[in-house]
């Protein structure tokens, strides 16, 4: 927990935490429980977890007071969180925007002004995130899929990088992004993966791609998964003038998405 999580919309409280996840679990980005916690209550809080997809995670009794106290509340043998209501050894971070369903998405993505999907695999810097739906919002992109799992928190810091973006552009959060890209392919958008290497990678500044697609960023440091990666129908390449190391996930996003306005525009032209 860091202090991303100190700004956030939190929960606290093993009962309201018990009553949201049974009536409202997308509203719940994450549920940190006390390690050791027991009793039938916390069960049934990690229970509910499981069966909804909700990510949770067992931390220690000082880093929940920590969380609670950073959010306003005070912190004493009573476990006083936020407003003064006793976090139990249970937190729920609320998410911080509202999401589109996956199919909502895929059959809006043809209609827009730029008919492009983003989708993130594992990207974790908040800041990244933001910029990336700033660009893709500025250049008319139909929205962008995260996963629910292994994702940057879309909380203070991705939404200053965003500088609006995010109140704009439909965000989807999937279970499993290998399936959701199985969807967006039957839906007749093209598959394109960013960061190919190989003989078989296509120059990004040669060959447009096909619209309506989706267009795959990786993770900062690994890329993309080969899970996921199986599933592109094409890996894209920028070639770089100089020997360098290589560009960040929100740069290379924002010179992939430029290529993509410009090829649009001029078709659209002509």
């Amino acid at each position: 927990m860091h202090n991303e999580t100190e700004q956030a919309p939190l929960l606290p409280g093993l009962k309201p935490v018990l009553e949201l996840l049974a009536s409202e679990p997308q509203r719940i980005d994450c549920v940190f429980c006390k390690k050791g916690l027991r009793g039938p209550d916390a069960q049934d809080v990690l229970n509910l977890c499981r069966q909804h997809n909700v990510r949770f995670s067992l931390v220690d009794p000082v880093a929940l007071d920590r969380l609670c106290r950073g959010a306003g509340g005070q912190t004493a043998q009573g476990r006083q969180g936020r407003d003064g209501v006793s976090h139990q050894g249970v937190v729920a971070r609320l998410a911080a925007t509202g999401f589109t369903e996956l199919a909502d998405l895929l059959a809006a993505a043809a209609d827009a002004p730029l008919p492009l999907i983003v989708a993130l695999d594992q990207v974790q810097d908040p800041g990244n995130v933001g910029t990336i739906c700033r660009t893709l919002y500025a250049l008319g992109g139909a929205g962008i899929i995260l996963p629910q799992h292994n994702s940057a928190y879309l909380g203070p810091a991705a939404r200053r990088a965003a500088a609006g973006a995010l109140e704009k552009l439909p965000v989807t959060r999937v279970t499993n992004l290998g399936h959701a890209l199985d969807s967006a392919e039957e839906a007749g958008l093209t598959i394109y993966g960013a960061g190919g290497e190989g003989p078989s990678s296509l120059n990004a500044f040669d060959e447009p791609m096909q619209l309506p697609a989706v267009l795959v960023l990786g993770n900062e440091d690994k890329g993309l998964r080969p899970g996921v990666a199986k599933r592109c129908a094409h890996m894209l390449r920028i070639p770089l003038a100089r020997t360098f190391d290589s560009l960040n996930v929100a740069q290379a996003g924002a010179v992939l998405l430029g290529l993509a306005a410009a090829h649009r525009a001029k078709d659209s032209a002509s």
